[in-house]
């Protein structure tokens, strides 16, 4: 087993004098709820961003914040922000950290505003189908709490087990299901939030005539203001569910069938092309699989010999990615999972609709098992990075989207540019009439961990420039952060004076989350 560097609350910086001087004020302001101990500042100095993974493997810690509160009502959220504007203090809104681009990262220092205490879950409004909830709702409590009253919300992310309400509205979250029910931004009606300023704002619920708040603040990133609550669209829980598998011969054909599903008016719940690799090795996923053993019931081959050798192999494998990524050239045919779900019927009729097509672009029916089985596993591979963390790797995904006339071309491009630096799969999902998301994933390695660090930003460099140049965004739903702040900012062009005035005047003293979105 892989032993990381001793990362320690001892190894932190001091907090700095300007928020221990304001220690009693914080406490005053959020009823007690605040904290400058080490351990409190070392468990928020991070998100999942993989650069922090690399840099705790180095026994390096990502900037911390001076002091931790936990508020747990909006006047007690407009009292911090109020008392950063006036010790020039930097405020961070946290929901769960399981952002994956530095969003929470202190950069600046100052007050990690953690709002998980906002859990409130109201009773559904069955006439407007709509439920208000706190920010700081955990997405899987949602969840179970509407699936118990024969409702859904529609959203779910890979993260839904550690992310909350708050984050999915700040970072512009989408779920699995999105093609469907669509991403957070279609499911919010209202929101309440706390500004820079520290005055509260309720948005005007929509549909809603004039110019619309909404969009301004949510994937504002905690730059603008701190999300308190929302009400969001719910809907009927599905009665039916069909699920279906094609295998065509090459992404093209994929991709066209995609294409014409949506443009035809069908909108499965769940479209997930894979690439060819992706294809021979994470698509053709089982539905069963054998029970995991702990690891205090593992042989000393398992925990020390085999990671040891896996070690090894990483290196003089995934240490070469150009040689790696040529093998894909033996693969070419692309397997395409669609689920529809709604009413029985109407699941049914779209699935043949869909099937009809798949197969005069010469797609062949696999029948329902790869769909049911990418839906028994569909939350898995979000805890797969453990273990290649462990066997001395890198690992990253970049989700962007384009237009169908461009998806492709992205795609080729990317992998031309990622491939000397990581191995490379992806696969296509969020699909819309006019385009979908690209969702590449990367996995690398080297010699020594700092060769790997290097290698690591070497790839963002290559890969994140050529998917804008070939016509594809900076993000679909991952976020911004700190990762891709300068990217963001360059494609606005002119329009990011505008972000900037926006910031002026919902943020006037800087205090909301510096430096992400580059603002």
């Amino acid at each position: 087993m892989t032993r990381l560097p001793n990362v320690s609350a001892a190894s932190l910086p001091a907090p700095r004098a300007q928020v221990l001087e304001a220690k009693p004020e914080l406490l005053a302001a959020v009823s007690g709820r605040a904290s400058t101990d080490d351990l409190d500042r070392l468990s928020y100095a991070r998100d999942l961003w993989p650069l922090a993974l690399l840099w705790i493997r180095q026994g390096r810690i990502p900037p911390p914040p001076d002091a931790v509160v936990w508020p747990g009502s909006e006047d007690e959220v407009a009292q911090v922000i109020k008392l950063a504007r006036r010790r020039k203090l930097a405020v961070i809104p946290y929901g769960s950290g399981s952002g994956v681009c530095g969003g929470t990262w202190a950069i600046n220092g100052g007050v990690t505003m953690d709002l998980k205490r906002f859990d409130t879950i109201h009773e559904v409004d069955p006439v407007h189908r709509s439920v208000e909830v706190g920010a700081g709702v955990l997405g899987e409590t949602l969840e179970r709490r509407l699936n118990a009253r024969g409702w859904t919300l529609g959203h779910f992310p890979s993260s839904i087990a550690c992310s909350t309400v708050g984050g999915w509205l700040a970072a512009r979250s989408a779920g699995q299901f999105s093609s469907k029910y669509g991403k957070i931004e279609d499911m919010v009606l209202s929101a309440r939030v706390v500004l820079g300023t520290g005055e509260p704002l309720q948005t005007p619920e929509r549909p809603f005539s004039g110019p619309d708040l909404m969009p301004l603040l949510v994937g504002s990133e905690g730059t603008l203001c701190a999300f308190t609550g929302a009400k969001l669209r719910v809907f009927p829980a599905p009665k039916g569910r069909v699920f279906h598998g094609f295998e065509f011969g090459s992404v093209v054909k994929g991709l066209e069938a995609i294409r014409l599903i949506f443009r035809e008016g069908l909108r499965p719940a769940v479209v997930r092309l894979y690439d060819p690799f992706d294809t021979a090795f994470v698509g053709k996923g089982k539905a069963t699989k054998k029970p995991s053993v702990p690891p205090s019931e593992r042989s000393l081959l398992q925990t020390s010999a085999l990671p040891a050798f896996l070690r090894q192999v990483t290196k003089r494998t995934l240490g070469r990615p150009t040689v790696m990524n040529k093998l894909q050239s033996a693969f070419s045919r692309s397997r395409l999972i669609l689920m529809f779900e709604g009413d029985p019927a109407r699941a049914e009729a779209e699935d043949r609709a869909a099937t009809a097509l798949c197969r005069q672009l010469g797609g062949d029916d696999l029948g329902e098992a790869p769909g049911r089985a990418w839906f028994k596993k569909r939350y898995d591979v979000s805890y797969r990075m453990s273990r290649l963390i462990e066997s001395g790797t890198f690992a990253d995904t970049m989700e962007i989207a384009a237009p169908w006339e461009k998806v492709h071309h992205v795609y080729e491009r990317v992998h031309a540019a990622a491939s000397q630096f990581a191995f490379v799969l992806c696969h296509f999902s969020h699909a819309y009439a006019d385009g979908c998301s690209l969702y590449f994933s990367f996995v690398g390695s080297a010699d020594t961990e700092e060769e790997m660090e290097e290698r690591y930003q070497q790839l963002w460099r290559a890969a994140l420039p050529a998917a804008i140049s070939a016509g594809g965004n900076v993000s679909h739903h991952h976020g911004v952060g700190l990762l891709k702040a300068q990217a963001l900012q360059d494609s606005l062009g002119e329009g990011r004076h505008a972000l900037r005035s926006v910031k002026g005047v919902f943020d006037p003293d800087g205090v909301m989350n510096p430096g992400k979105l580059g603002l």
